[in-house]
């Protein structure tokens, strides 16, 4: 006589336990500003890239989302160098393109920025080329095609120079924040041989 195979009863848990339940997504999915511009090009570009399979709309909108700090500024001597090869191209920056005296002839190029300050945008047009806005990309071109995206160094700000290692420790080559530069500033230990370390 076969014995009844018991089934294993089954606990009720009351549910799935998910590890990642509480984490929620660090980036942000709209702009922190309340700059009504700003906010219509992100509803012009959320349509596009929800409605396009262009990579490109995607980055301009993530990159619309971001803070002023994550949008650095462009100037004209890095833009003529950046666009040397590609000048058939548009150069889009989302954010602000800046005049620097230093460049003596500015090249023919087409640019399109969330904003052109006066004296480069008056240099562009001086010397044939054009400034869009990115309203105006969105007409002429929908998916990002004939157009390269680029943008500043993020590090490049004075606050940078102060982050890191403590100024004054072994290897450190963090900027002190220090009320002049002069012999009787910073130059004591770290700063001398015969005074401890040099740096």
């Amino acid at each position: 006589m076969d014995t009844p195979v018991m089934d294993t009863p089954v606990m009720d848990t009351g549910g799935i336990d998910i590890a990642n339940k509480h984490v929620k997504s660090k980036n942000r999915s709209a702009p922190v500003s309340e700059n009504v511009y700003l906010l219509l090009l992100v509803k012009l570009y959320r349509f596009l890239a929800r409605r396009t399979d262009s990579n490109f709309n995607k980055v301009v909108l993530k990159r619309l989302y971001m803070s002023r700090v994550n949008r650095p500024p462009v100037s004209l001597s890095r833009l003529a160098c950046l666009t040397k090869n590609v000048t058939a191209k548009t150069a889009v920056i989302i954010g602000t393109i800046t005049d620097d005296e230093r460049l003596d002839v500015v090249p023919k190029m087409s640019v399109a920025a969330l904003r052109v300050t006066k004296g480069a945008r008056a240099r562009i047009l001086n010397a044939g080329g054009e400034v869009l806005t990115l309203d105006q990309l969105a007409l002429r071109a929908p998916t990002g095609s004939q157009c390269v995206l680029l943008r500043g160094e993020r590090n490049a700000r004075e606050a940078v120079k102060h982050f890191g290692r403590g100024p004054g420790t072994p290897h450190s080559h963090t900027k002190p924040y220090v009320r002049s530069k002069g012999r009787k500033f910073e130059r004591a230990r770290g700063r001398r041989a015969s005074k401890g370390y040099k740096n």
